[in-house]
This record gives C-alpha cells, structure tokens and sequence, in this order.
C-alpha cells in the first residue's frame, strides 16, 4: 500500500481568475511559467458522471492537465525507484471552482475520477505529440493493487 503526501517534480500551479461583470478572464498556460520542457501538443476531452479513468504513465512525455469544467478527484502514483518519493500517492482536487494546473512528469502514474453529476472536461497539454506507431502509455487497472488507491467517496 501506498503513503500520501506530495511526488517529487509534480508541479501544481494556482490560477488566478479576473472577474468583472461580463464575466471572467483566466491565464492557463505561459511560455514563461517554465513548467514544460518543451511543448508537444494540447488536446481536450470529455467523460461523463462516474467515469473513472486510471491508471498510465509515460516514459518519454510530462503531461500538464487543467480541468475548465466539472470537478476530478486526480490520483498520482510515483513509481519512479530513484525518486525520493518513490511510493507516495498524491491525491488532488481540480475543478472549475478550484482552477489548478497539474503537471505530471515522466514516470509518475496517473488517472482520475469524474466527481459530481455533469461531465468533467479536461485540457491537456504534452511534452510531445502522440505517435499511433510508437505509443508513450503504459497501463495499470484502475484497480491495481500495487498503487491500492480505494476509489470510493470518503463520507467523513
């Protein structure tokens, strides 16, 4: 079983909104936050209420997530045996009302849980694009027994 705390070279970046009455303006991403090593591609998607999607990692790529809509329970798994936090889960909270970036570099395991009743978008951005041919996804079940997250809404 896994210990909880925070994965060496996991990013998390605060995002600041500026609301006024039409609305609001928010930064995503800037060339000068340096939290890529160099930028591959960005995609979106969208899973429904329940959704779980879990577990994979990339031995070539970082990833850098940002849910705009919904909420995500983001369970992070550091498989790395040279990293000091090797073991450790960390467990995170994006949303629309907690707007955070999340960077996961190569090595780090990783998946999430749509949480709530509408569907959870994701935009995420990589250090390199897909290749169909040469794939940079390695799998666990959401399950897997070696990471042992429990899954289930903690009612406390």
């Amino acid at each position: 079983m896994s210990k909880l705390g925070s994965i060496e070279g996991v990013v998390v970046k605060k995002l600041v909104r500026h609301p006024d009455d039409r609305g609001f303006f928010q930064e995503i991403l800037r060339d000068d936050d340096a939290l890529l090593r160099n930028f591959g591609q960005a995609s979106l998607s969208m899973s429904y209420p329940g959704v779980i999607k879990a577990f994979h990692y990339h031995e070539r790529q970082d990833d850098l997530w940002f849910f705009p809509v919904g909420a995500a329970q983001v369970v992070l798994y550091d498989q790395r045996i040279d990293s000091p936090t090797h073991g450790v889960t960390q467990v995170l909270y994006p949303s629309e009302m907690n707007p955070l970036l999340v960077v996961i570099p190569v090595g780090v395991v990783h998946g999430y849980r749509v949480l709530g009743q509408t569907p959870l978008m994701i935009v995420y951005f990589t250090t390199e694009s897909y290749r169909p041919d040469d794939p940079d996804e390695k799998r666990f079940a959401w399950n897997d027994p070696t990471i042992g997250f429990d899954w289930s809404t903690q009612y406390k």
